[in-house]
């Protein structure tokens, strides 16, 4: 099957360097708000969700970012207790001998007049697809490593999450099944993944492989086995992350996209999407608070279908219910991470609830949100949620992870930097996918001549970012990034 499938790869090359070049698409348009105003980004290229203060159901309809939420009181009933995790590096502060009180919510100890209030910060990233070592057309993580050290040191609490499709979409992932990603983020510490439609794009044996390498759950909540109708081994449904005054628990659900998976891939599984979903989620969300949880973040991979400005933009719930129930906004989750849809927004629910999306893949980027915790009452305020862009560190100095990581597997990747051939011209989204086309109609033929007729499923032709090849050498690489999936004919 590799024989077959170097040849169809060298096939195109050679048809990528016959054909004629189309123009090089636009840029984008500048992004507005929902007013029409030009929206300009600061010197680093992030527009930040500034801090104020409104009530979490407040659904003011407010674009200008930053109303703040501020969430009910803390639930501190008995219940089971479940697993419970701290961030690496951090040694969480010693239980106060004051019984502290907080009576008038100011965020002081009524007693001994020390502040109650917990800082976190959450750092999350979607749909990497496994782009760790730069390209031509998408950047690595080695500058993002670097900023997200320095978070790490800089903030009193600094949370690294991720909404899944991080392994499938690079040559030095796919070659490893996505051990070198998941080995970037053990080492990075961070603390959960959402399951991500393309983690199934091997079937279920990886997923275990990475699920038992990684140092972090690999969340799931709504991921069944069709033999026992229990969740699958693999994924946990949640995981607590103890900072000492407070807890911050983590939920994650794949989304409504099963259809999306090549159906061989799947088959032993099955998703509770809807209101199974969203009964799944109430059902832990209380758990955790009965445990003692402070704070609940949903990672979620599905979201928006479009991108909208980089300010906070409230939105209706019918808006987002094709995939969120804002059910779930009334006391169950407080911050909602997305991804699967490759979009940039950061929304406002009707009931003051964040939900945040950074493109991902080759357009980089991270979605941050900042919040205050007040570990007495329980009550939190958001005082930053912004999208920020790769050109904030893409100045900063390569971390050395991504190159030892790349020697570490190098066995496995050799061949991703093999030039199979040369592209005489710069070649477009529809241009790629229609020479892919050719070629799987080719192999059809060449395999049963008229035997039958052939039809090309459009999912499995769907070229990848960086979606174009420019003129030149063409590598091994540079071909698996455009078409990732392992497809057999």
């Amino acid at each position: 099957m590799k024989k077959r499938l170097l040849s169809l790869l060298l096939i195109l090359v050679v048809l990528l360097a016959a054909c004629a070049a189309p123009q090089e698409p636009n840029e984008d348009a500048p992004v507005t708000d929902s007013a029409g105003n030009t929206l300009v980004t600061d010197a680093e290229g992030s527009t930040v969700v500034s801090n104020t203060t409104t009530g979490k159901g407040s659904g003011d309809g407010t674009t200008a970012s930053g109303s703040g939420s501020t969430t009910g009181g803390k639930n501190t009933t008995a219940g089971s207790k479940p697993s419970t995790q701290t961030l690496p590096g951090i040694t969480t502060a010693k239980p106060s001998s004051c019984k502290h009180a907080d009576k008038d919510d100011n965020g002081k100890c009524d007693k001994c007049k020390k502040s109650v209030l917990v800082t976190v910060d959450f750092y999350t990233i979607n749909d990497l697809h496994g782009k760790i070592a730069d390209g031509d057309n998408h950047p690595g993580v080695d500058e993002l490593s670097t900023y997200l050290k320095q978070m790490r040191k800089s903030d009193d609490y600094a949370l690294f999450l991720s909404t899944g499709d991080m392994w499938q979409g690079s040559s030095e992932s796919n070659l490893t099944s996505g051990k070198l990603t998941t080995d970037w983020m053990n080492q990075m510490g961070f603390s959960a993944m959402a399951l991500g439609n393309h983690e199934y794009d091997w079937g279920t044996k990886p997923i275990r492989e990475n699920s038992d390498f990684a140092k972090f759950p690999i969340l799931a909540i709504n991921v069944y086995d069709r033999a026992t109708d229990k969740r699958v081994s693999y994924c946990e449904a949640s995981t607590v992350v103890d900072l000492g005054a407070v807890q911050v628990g983590i939920i994650g659900a794949i989304g409504d996209c099963y259809s999306s998976i090549a159906p061989d891939k799947c088959e032993d599984v099955y998703f509770k999407v809807g209101y199974e979903l969203t009964d799944l989620v109430q059902e832990e969300a209380k758990r955790l608070r009965d445990s003692g949880v402070d704070y609940v973040v949903y990672l979620l991979h599905d979201g928006y279908g479009q991108s909208r400005s980089d300010s906070a933009v409230s939105v209706t719930d019918s808006q987002i219910a094709s995939y969120y129930n804002t059910e779930l906004s009334e006391g169950s989750v407080d911050l909602v991470f997305e991804g699967h849809t490759h979009q940039k927004y950061i929304l406002k629910d009707s009931k003051g609830v964040y939900h945040l999306q950074h493109r991902g893949d080759n357009q980089g980027g991270i979605s941050h949100v900042e919040v205050t915790i007040n570990s007495v009452t329980g009550t939190d305020t958001v005082n930053t949620a912004q999208l920020i862009s790769h050109s904030r560190y893409a100045s900063l100095s390569d971390d050395a992870v991504v190159e030892k990581l790349l020697e570490k597997y190098e066995e496995q990747i050799g061949s991703a930097d093999k030039v199979l051939g040369r592209n005489a011209y710069y070649r477009g989204y529809e241009d790629i996918a229609q020479l892919a086309a050719d070629m799987y109609y080719q192999a059809g033929i060449e395999r049963w001549g008229k035997q039958y007729d052939i039809a090309l499923g459009g999912g499995f032709m769907s070229v990848r970012s960086p979606y174009k090849l420019y003129a030149g050498d063409v590598t091994y690489g540079d071909l698996m990034a455009l078409l990732p999936f392992d497809n057999q004919i």
